[in-house]
Parts: C-alpha cells; sequence; structure tokens
C-alpha cells in the first residue's frame, strides 16, 4: 500500500519544471534542506527534511542543497549530498550518495556537500538573481552571502546575481494546488488518524491519565505505518480543553467532564488534523450535550459552505454567525447579532479562525488574501474546519453549568471540481455515535 501511494519520481520532476517556467532564464534557485537539531547534549531530535525541499526533490537526507540552474548544460538540477561511506553506513544506515542522487532521485548532476563552498560561487556567475526562502535558515543565510560576496570578488562584479529574491510565494501556490496523488497521501494520514480517534474513544474511562489516551492514538498511529504525529497532540481534559494549544497531557480525567482531542498522523511527510470532543464517562450531561450541538451545528454549516468560486472567509463567517446566534439563545452572549459582532465580545469564546489550509505541513503554506481580498477556494486544495466554543472555568459572568466547557470539533475538508468532500467523516462525531463509541473497550479498566 505504501509504495503505491508513494509520489513518483516524475511528479517531483514536473514540480521542479512548473518552477522553473516561473523563474527568470538567468536565475537560480538554492533550497537548503533542515538541518539536523539536536534535542539534549549530543542526541538529535528525529530527522524530517524541510517541506519546501522535499516537496521539490522527494530527498530525505540531511545535509544536503538542491541547486536548480536554468540553460545549464551540464544539468539544470544539481544535488549537494553526502557521499557513501562504509564507517557512516554501519552507523546510521545507507545514504543515497552521488550516484542515487541522479539515479534515484533524478538530479542531473550531483556533487559532495563537503564541495558546496568551492563550486557554488561558480554556479552563482553570469546569474541575475537568486531565489531562496531567506530567513529560514539563518546559518544558511549567512554562507550565500558570504558565496555572492567571494564571486563578485572573483569577478570584480563583471557578473552576478543583482538581488536575492524570495522563493516562497511561487513554490508555496504551487504547494496549495494538491495533486491526484497528494490527496491519496493527505486521505491516507486521515484514515490512520480515524483509527487513532477511534482507538482513544473507545478506550477512554474516567480516571485515566491524559497521557494514556495520547497512547492509544499513537500506537494506532504507529500500527497503521505513521510513525510520526503531524503535530503534539493535544489531550486536554476538563477546563484544559479551553487551553488551545494544551500539551502538557498529565492530568487525570474526572467523571462527568469533557475531553477535547486534537491529533493528527503524518504519512510520507502529509499531515492530518482532526479534532474530536467527548465526555469522559461517554454520555454528555445536558449543558455539554446542548453546547456540543451547538459547534456541531456551526461546524456542518461552513463544511456546506466549501466549493469553488466561495472566498475563503466565507465558512468562517458562517459558523462564527451560528454560534453567535446560537450563544444568544443561551444566555451566554447579550445584545443582538450586530452588536455582539461590533463589540468583539464574542472573542471570549471563540477565539480562533476556524481553518487553515493542510498539507506537507499541518499549517500548510499559501495565502489567504490575494492583492487585499480574500482568495477563492479552487479544486484541489485542502483545509481544516474546526469551529469551538471555550467557556473559561473562571468566568464569573456565565452560570456555573457552563463554566469549563472547551468544545471543538475540527475535520478535513477538500475542495472538489463540484463542491467538497470531508477526508475525516468516517470519524464518529454526532452526539449518538460518540455515546455508543466512548468507553466500549474499556469495560473493568481503572
Amino acid at each position: 500500500m505504501t509504495k503505491n501511494l508513494s509520489i513518483t519520481r516524475r511528479e517531483f520532476a514536473r514540480r521542479r519544471e512548473r518552477l522553473r517556467e516561473q523563474v527568470d532564464e538567468r536565475a537560480i534557485v538554492i533550497i537548503p534542506s533542515a538541518p539536523r537539531t539536536i534535542r539534549n547534549r549530543d542526541i538529535e531530535f528525529p530527522y524530517r527534511p524541510d517541506s519546501d525541499f522535499y516537496y521539490l526533490t522527494g530527498f530525505t537526507e540531511p545535509n544536503s542543497v538542491a541547486v536548480l540552474v536554468p540553460g545549464r548544460p551540464l544539468g539544470e538540477y544539481i544535488l549537494f549530498c553526502r557521499e557513501r561511506d562504509a564507517l557512516t553506513d554501519r552507523w546510521d544506515g545507507e545514504v543515497a550518495g552521488l550516484e542515487g542522487a541522479c539515479d534515484v532521485y533524478g538530479a542531473d548532476d550531483a556533487f559532495p556537500i563537503g564541495d558546496l563552498d568551492d563550486i557554488l560561487p561558480g554556479l552563482l556567475e553570469n546569474r541575475e538573481r537568486i531565489y531562496c526562502g531567506m530567513g529560514r535558515y539563518p546559518d544558511f543565510d549567512q554562507k550565500l552571502m558570504g558565496w555572492v560576496s567571494r564571486m563578485r570578488t572573483r569577478t570584480q562584479m563583471r557578473s552576478g546575481p543583482a538581488e536575492i529574491v524570495a522563493l516562497d510565494h511561487l513554490l508555496h501556490e504551487m504547494r496549495l494546488h494538491k495533486s491526484s496523488a497528494e490527496l491519496r497521501l493527505i486521505q491516507r494520514a486521515v484514515d490512520i488518524t480515524a483509527a487513532g480517534h477511534l482507538r482513544a474513544m473507545e478506550h477512554c474511562y474516567p480516571g485515566q491519565a491524559e497521557y494514556e489516551l495520547e497512547a492509544e492514538l499513537s500506537y494506532a498511529f504507529a500500527k497503521a505505518g505513521a510513525r510520526a504525529h503531524a503535530y503534539p497532540t493535544i489531550v486536554a481534559g476538563g477546563r484544559n480543553g479551553c487551553i488551545l494549544h494544551y500539551l502538557a497531557n498529565t492530568e487525570s480525567l474526572r467523571n462527568g467532564d469533557l475531553v477535547l482531542v486534537d491529533a493528527g498522523a503524518e504519512f510520507q511527510y502529509y499531515a492530518a488534523d482532526v479534532t474530536r470532543t467527548y465526555p469522559v464517562n461517554g454520555r454528555f450531561s445536558e449543558p455539554q450535550r446542548t453546547l456540543y450541538a451547538l459547534v456541531l451545528r456551526a461546524q456542518t454549516a461552513a463544511i456546506e459552505a466549501v466549493r469553488p468560486g466561495v472566498a475563503w472567509e466565507v465558512p468562517h463567517q458562517i459558523a462564527a454567525r451560528t454560534l453567535i446566534e446560537g450563544l444568544l439563545e443561551l444566555g451566554l452572549l447579550k445584545g443582538s447579532v450586530k452588536q455582539v459582532v461590533k463589540n468583539q465580545t464574542f472573542s471570549r469564546f471563540f477565539i480562533q479562525p476556524t481553518g487553515h489550509w493542510l498539507g506537507l505541513d499541518v499549517h500548510d503554506v499559501g495565502d489567504y488574501r490575494l492583492h487585499g481580498e480574500a482568495r477563492v477556494l479552487e479544486p484541489g486544495m485542502v483545509l481544516t474546519i474546526e469551529p469551538g466554543v471555550y467557556v473559561r472555568h473562571d468566568d464569573s459572568s456565565v452560570p456555573a453549568q457552563w463554566r469549563g466547557l472547551g468544545i471543538r470539533v475540527e475535520d478535513v475538508v477538500v475542495v472538489t471540481r463540484d463542491g467538497h468532500h470531508v477526508a475525516s467523516e468516517g470519524i464518529v462525531k454526532s452526539i449518538d455515535e460518540i455515546e455508543q463509541a466512548v468507553g466500549r473497550l474499556a469495560a473493568g479498566a481503572g
């Protein structure tokens, strides 16, 4: 299954070609992969390649730099990477090496990463512009400026780049529109995520630690081939659900509380992002049921608005209005819809946008506004829809029954030619389905 879902070498080549078509013929594109990151002392975090670098190359090794040189006779796509080495192979496993960079990953030419300082300044000659992602890796930015300086000194300013141009806009517009292969990978990440959320629901019970529920998700993800989470998992019991990026996951889940679980698997570097909120003991109280039904109604209305030609902000506006009207009916807000919107009094209860782009990054790249206007949704875009209501435990302005309730429902939505597809629709979220699922396999636990 994994092999069939992979992005092909041909697709990576098409991406590079599309980028070359958008830059000047006399330009050069330079993209480093992410550096290794120290966790503590001499131990590194598990390595993950830079998303932009991976999008263009498919190459997953550290210590690598991709260079596109339009019109270069010896080959336009150059990859600097590690050489094969018997000692390194024994410690870290085999690397692609220069031969693999060309034969497996499609580079026209490959050089040892140790020769970067000697070779790259020469590639800059006769190039008018450098396209790169400045500001992401300061150490590499410094090296780049040093290469430009050396090249100018060597040629006495006769030739060389006159400016450095941010690559982000061109590349991120490409990444925003997903190919069929990318959509299949995202769907696989979502399917794995679905198995994790269902397992967590079924094994949930009062007295359990938040991290124990997190462990159920991690088990399901790894079992299905997604050893990495797309982001740190949030398991927020009770009032912790009102903390948007709660990450401690150390407290006990109490009988009568809700638990908010925000978790997504990463499959072949593509992310899923799903949130479900449910009662720890498997039964909603009346206040919980009422507020949950309101959030679910807002999400349903927002998802229904997703289709080509609709402005990005419309689903958010629909969700916000639904929540405002509901909170007014419940007495948590006062006044009219118009007054609430004007005075922003709703921000006490929902303080985040209703969604974001999704792809290689969980908060994926791509502008939300173009030329001052909200951009229009197009087929192949992937976004989340995640309305929520958060009533702080210490908010004495509302009746006690509502305090400490944090509820969010989040799904992955793909814009299709004729509307939308909810990739995560298989993850239960209706009140009846949740009450049937929660604790189903936890009988006698605790």
